[in-house]
């Protein structure tokens, strides 16, 4: 399993528009091969801070729907950008 996950920084008067942008980006991933979770989402306490959450079943499917990454629209839009990909060898369920 693939765990995806992090931050990105947008202009707090943009972020909301920055996230209907994204609408069709979750759509598209939740039906793809392989994804078990993807998430882009408002922080809780930073307004210019969109969380990214994504699990997928390999690599091989996170690089067959990621393609050549985010949209010119969408990257022009990210100030800053700390997102990192996790191979997870052991998985606990707490449910």
């Amino acid at each position: 399993m693939v765990i995806v996950a992090g931050h990105l920084v947008v202009d707090p008067d943009e972020r909301e528009s920055y996230l209907e942008g994204c609408v069709s980006v979750v759509e598209l991933a939740r039906r793809a091969p392989g994804c078990l979770d993807f998430t882009i989402a408002a922080d809780l306490v930073d307004a210019g801070r969109v969380n990214i959450f994504e699990r997928w079943e390999s690599r091989a499917d996170v690089a067959a729907f990621r393609g050549s990454g985010p949209g010119d629209e969408q990257s022009a839009a990210m100030l800053a950008a700390s997102v990192a990909e996790y191979d997870v060898a052991d998985v606990r369920s707490l449910t």
